[in-house]
């Protein structure tokens, strides 16, 4: 294995301060991520490097520092990352313990530098808000007042305050007065913690929206903690007619802010031109809804709407120091996005210019991904599997994400995490024979050889189109949390996910999210500012 540098703490914090460019990936899955991270830290586990790398690494030439806590997945990771082509990778010195040790902070949870900017502009701008009981008997008196859910549209669906209309964040400032026409009608925005309730209503506040705007306090986790139900399955959305006037008027402030956060202009041809030099990463977004991006977008710009862009800045551009450029058709989303991002200490510009011609590419594209080839493996057909499992002696190992697993699989497959596959193989029964899956073969074959290894010569398939194709021949899957050959570490349990979480976890949750800005103070390292 090729021996690497590696990076110190102290050097790392240096290039984080002053902005230049770093990738420093936390390749431990998810769980272990979230009980403690530099606040920097990208999570991208060595499980799918090879598969997530290109997408959120565009650039070979990127410096990459990779961290894990003592597993000896660092090394591993570093490896890879050479052999995709990247020439820049570093191991950070000590990793975890060494970056404690040198005094840096560590911050749990995920998307933890967008949770903390939320709560620095809260704190900051002191955004209004309303309790839950407040709310709850708002409504109950049939006040002047509309709530907006600011989620994205599957959250909402899974639980959302009874009555609420779902506007992704992004969304509200181009759709928020057509919904309260009214200027009297108070406006309150919720999320299921904090940041997006915080974010989103302060983005109507700064956009100057003439109506009473509130964020509501600790979203469906304080709803729930209220003791109030919660609504499920509900589908009311925005309007996608849009008010010319107000659309302008709404474009004019969303300007306005983005001036104000110094956010860059740029052109389509100049963003093009910037992504081919590749001598700086380069991110191009479109932030409008999926359904909009599906219709028609710019070449060579990925989704990600406006709103998760802004809560998931780690996942979307997990290079620090990167340059990012946002389109949209409106001149609302994308400025509107922009401010924040900018305030975030984002490199970021709007692209200007664009016609109706510029949009010219439909569905939803998927990132090139000029990786290694993944290896040739023995195919089965889903047909000749079917058959196999019919007779003892075949034993189906599933490498999909375990929520995934968890929801269907193939009757009888193991649940197994590829980085963990050295452990994984004592728990499985005796076999002639094993195949791999996941949702679309495509990590299953670079997993196969690895496996093989472990396996003494005995045969090794992956499933041809994995379990979807499965799914796709109307063969019988089963699901539930069952035959678990590795834990379920690769998913990381948000306190805000479900309605059945215990009310201790909810708490320290909230309580965690308000000790962020002092989290912030003692790091050091974030660059942020709020206007």
């Amino acid at each position: 294995m090729t021996r690497f540098n590696t990076r110190s703490c102290q050097d790392v914090r240096r290039t984080l301060i002053e902005r230049r460019e770093i990738a420093l990936l936390d390749v431990r899955e998810e769980h272990p991520h979230a009980q403690g991270h530099p606040l920097f830290a990208a999570n991208l586990p060595l499980s799918r490097l090879e598969l997530d790398a290109p997408v959120r690494l565009p650039r070979r030439s990127v410096p990459i520092v990779v961290l894990d806590n003592g597993e000896g997945l660092a090394a591993r990771a570093a490896q890879r990352f050479a052999e995709l082509g990247y020439t820049d990778v570093a191991l950070l010195e000590g990793g975890l313990k060494g970056w404690a040790v040198a005094g840096g902070e560590l911050f749990r949870d995920v998307n933890a530098p967008s949770k903390a900017f939320g709560e620095l502009v809260g704190a900051e701008r002191r955004t209004p808000s309303v309790d839950a009981r407040t709310l709850q008997a708002m409504l109950d008196r049939e006040e002047n007042v509309v709530v907006l859910d600011a989620r994205r549209f599957e959250e909402y669906q899974r639980m959302n305050i009874p009555g609420s209309i779902s506007v992704p964040g992004a969304e509200l400032v181009l759709r928020a007065r057509q919904i309260a026409r009214d200027p009297a009608t108070h406006i309150v925005v919720n999320c299921a913690g904090r940041t997006r309730s915080i974010i989103g209503a302060q983005s109507l506040i700064n956009a100057g929206v003439p109506n009473p705007v509130s964020a509501l306090r600790n979203g469906t986790i304080g709803w729930n903690l209220a003791g109030q139900p919660l609504a499920h399955g509900s589908a009311r959305r925005y309007d996608t007619a849009l008010d010319d006037v107000l659309r302008l008027e709404a474009a004019d402030r969303a300007r306005a802010l983005a001036d104000r956060a110094r956010v860059g202009r740029t052109t389509r041809d100049e963003a093009r031109r910037w992504a081919d030099e590749r001598v700086r990463t380069i991110y191009r977004f479109d932030v409008r809804s999926q359904e909009e991006y599906e219709a028609g977008h710019v070449p060579g710009f990925r989704h990600a709407p406006g709103g998760q862009l802004v809560q998931e800045t780690d996942v979307f551009a997990p290079v620090r120091g990167a340059r990012v450029i946002l389109a949209d058709n409106d001149g609302v989303r994308a400025n509107m996005t922009a401010s924040w991002l900018a305030q975030m200490g984002v490199e970021v510009y709007v692209a200007d210019g664009l016609t109706r011609g510029d949009f010219s590419e439909e569905g939803l594209t998927t990132a090139v991904r000029d990786a290694l080839a993944a290896p040739v493996a023995q195919e089965v057909t889903p047909a000749e599997l079917a058959s196999w499992l019919h007779e003892p002696g075949t034993v189906v190992i599933d490498l999909a994400a375990s929520t995934n697993y968890v929801k269907r699989h193939i009757p009888g497959a193991w649940f197994a995490i590829r980085s963990l596959l050295a452990d994984a193989v004592h728990p499985l029964p005796q076999a002639r024979r094993y195949v791999l899956t996941c949702d679309t073969s495509a990590l299953a074959r670079f997993a196969a050889p690895e496996f093989a290894a472990l396996v003494d010569g005995k045969p090794v398939h992956v499933l041809a189109g994995g379990t979807a194709a499965w799914i796709d021949a109307d063969l019988p899957v089963e699901a539930g949390e069952t035959r678990l050959a590795s834990p379920r570490i690769d998913h990381y349990s948000r306190p805000y996910e479900g309605t059945d979480v215990p009310r201790d976890t909810m708490n320290a949750y909230l309580e965690w999210e308000c000790g962020l800005v002092a989290q912030l103070a003692r790091d050091g390292t974030h660059g942020f500012f709020v206007i």
